[in-house]
């Protein structure tokens, strides 16, 4: 056992890889910890909250593999053949999918941006078919609309992106017209 450790010729990067997943759990800690305080100041649900959050972990887990290969010497060539692989695959099993990450994409960028949250009214300009409903739930594929019908819409949010929204009252005046009381 002591010969294995004295000729043992793989230190340095063990030291890399310790290094590695210490700088990678501090980055995953501190982008959690503000996509938390972002969501908790903006005053998102904490399922949607959650939902960044993962998102981020992946692509920081990610992005540690890709480091810790890198440091365990895989040669480039094989490196980019898996990769170039991997991506066709994808891409190919995307091509008849694409909504799907167009729509984690604008759930994403209405997390941050926030042009409309949880409770609003909106009305939806679309010539086919208008849309005026209160938004219950935004997830990571479609957004969850309640008409005055009584309807329950589930609306895709890449057209949450392309269509014109009008807000017609946020859950500040809905909150203010439950109580009866108008400013």
């Amino acid at each position: 056992m002591i010969d294995f450790l004295v000729n043992f010729d793989k230190y340095p990067e063990v030291i890399a890889t310790v290094i590695t997943l210490i700088v990678f759990a501090v980055i995953r800690y501190f982008l959690g910890s503000i996509i938390e305080k972002f969501g908790g100041k903006s005053s998102f649900s904490q399922g949607r909250t959650n939902l960044v959050k993962r998102y981020i972990d992946f692509l920081i887990y990610v992005l540690g593999a890709i480091a810790l290969i890198t440091i365990w010497g895989v040669k480039k060539d094989q490196l980019f053949l898996v990769i170039s692989s991997v991506l066709t695959v994808i891409g190919v099993a995307f091509f008849a999918q694409w909504s799907i990450l167009s729509n984690i994409t604008a759930g994403i960028i209405v997390f941050f941006s926030f042009p409309f949250k949880i409770g609003d009214k909106i009305r939806i300009l679309d010539k086919e078919c208008p849309i005026e409903a209160e938004i219950l739930d935004i997830k990571s594929f479609y957004t969850l609309l309640r008409t005055s019908e009584g309807e329950l819409i589930s609306f895709p949010n890449n057209l949450l992106l392309q269509k014109g929204i009008v807000i017609v009252s946020d859950s500040k005046d809905i909150k203010i017209k439950n109580t009866d009381f108008y400013i």
